[in-house]
């Protein structure tokens, strides 16, 4: 990146204190508030968060809460944002303030940077926006703001990258830290949009960007991965007897860890192939039936899953069986497997 960015400090804070959104997790500075929300929006849009946010605050109001709570309880109220060791750490950490801090919240991005789950960024927002420190929440938003600003062609996803983006923000950083990185992250979110058309003609920064003057925000910001996605197919059995449906939960650590899910193989069978399997399970079909073919991606992994809704006329020790009522009100289940649900009647 260039040297230094324009003046970018005064126009872009007038603009948030114009257009920022009303947002549950802005009615106050509490951080308990700021880290559940942060932590939550990773990964998900701001739109669906807010439903998860003030179902979650209903349910855990507190840090001493969050810290208490049963893991069955805290991944069903995570049911949906994905990425669950998020909703673990959130525990973790909340532990850890409890017995270290004494229930009050760590005031320094140092000491924030101790907390399970807690990175760079976390930190940075958590201190600037709820204490006032003046250190940087740099995020995909804010790399792309500078990047198109610098009219820079460097690699966003490089380390390096980033640190000559905080050293840049930090010399144009005012007293009010916090609402700086709001404003830029705000701005990343509604002006200069990622995957499209940004909104340059409503943008305060429109007159110091190069990417807007020599039109090259489809060019910017540069990303490039280095990232072999591994592929994985499973066959999964929605067994059902009666008006319950058999799920279990899975292992302790890896993939998904400790929720539950369909039972289901590794690989694609034949029809034949699958009854024997289940045979294997000393489970009794009395018929098998394709539900759908589909596909889920994870961060690393491909999920190509074939579905079969399996009728059988008695329920086996082997697995924990649930309405679905049952299973919507108390067992996380991830989205992979929801999939089938809903088409199989």
């Amino acid at each position: 990146m260039q040297k230094h960015l324009p003046n970018i400090t005064e126009p872009i804070m007038k603009w948030f204190e114009m257009n920022k959104r009303e947002l549950p997790w802005r009615n106050d500075r509490e951080p308990y508030h700021v880290w559940i929300s942060e932590i939550m929006l990773q990964q998900t849009r701001i739109e669906a968060v807010k439903k998860y946010y003030v179902h979650f605050m209903q349910a855990l109001p507190d840090i001493k809460s969050l810290s208490v709570v049963p893991e069955d309880q805290l991944l069903k109220l995570w049911e949906g944002l994905g990425y669950y060791s998020r909703a673990r750490n959130l525990k973790k950490a909340a532990e850890m303030i409890m017995f270290q801090y004494n229930g009050e919240f760590p005031h320094s991005y140092e000491q924030l940077l101790t907390l399970p789950g807690i990175g760079e960024y976390t930190a940075g927002a958590i201190a600037s926006i709820c204490f006032n420190e003046k250190v940087t929440a740099v995020d995909g938003n804010v790399l792309r703001v500078t990047a198109r600003i610098l009219g820079s062609k460097k690699n966003v996803l490089l380390t390096e990258t980033k640190k000559e983006a905080v050293q840049l923000l930090l010399e144009k950083m005012p007293p009010q830290s916090g609402t700086f990185n709001e404003a830029l992250m705000e701005l990343g979110e509604l002006i200069c949009l990622p995957n499209g058309i940004p909104l340059c003609g409503n943008c305060p920064l429109k007159e110091n960007c190069i990417a807007c003057k020599e039109h090259l925000t489809s060019e910017i910001p540069v990303r490039e991965k280095k990232l072999k996605r591994r592929k994985e197919q499973k066959s999964v059995f929605l067994i059902v007897s009666h008006n319950k449906m058999a799920i279990e939960k899975r292992p302790s650590k890896g993939l998904l860890s400790g929720m539950y899910q369909l039972p289901n193989i590794e690989g694609f069978h034949t029809e034949n192939e699958l009854y024997h399997i289940l045979k294997d399970w000393n489970v009794t079909p009395e018929e098998i039936a394709f539900i759908k073919e589909t596909k889920h991606i994870f961060t690393h992994i491909d999920w190509y899953m074939k579905g079969y809704r399996v009728t059988v006329n008695q329920q086996y020790d082997r697995f924990l069986w649930v309405s679905p009522e049952e299973l919507s009100e108390q067992y996380a289940l991830p989205t992979a497997f929801q999939l089938f649900l809903n088409d199989s009647q």
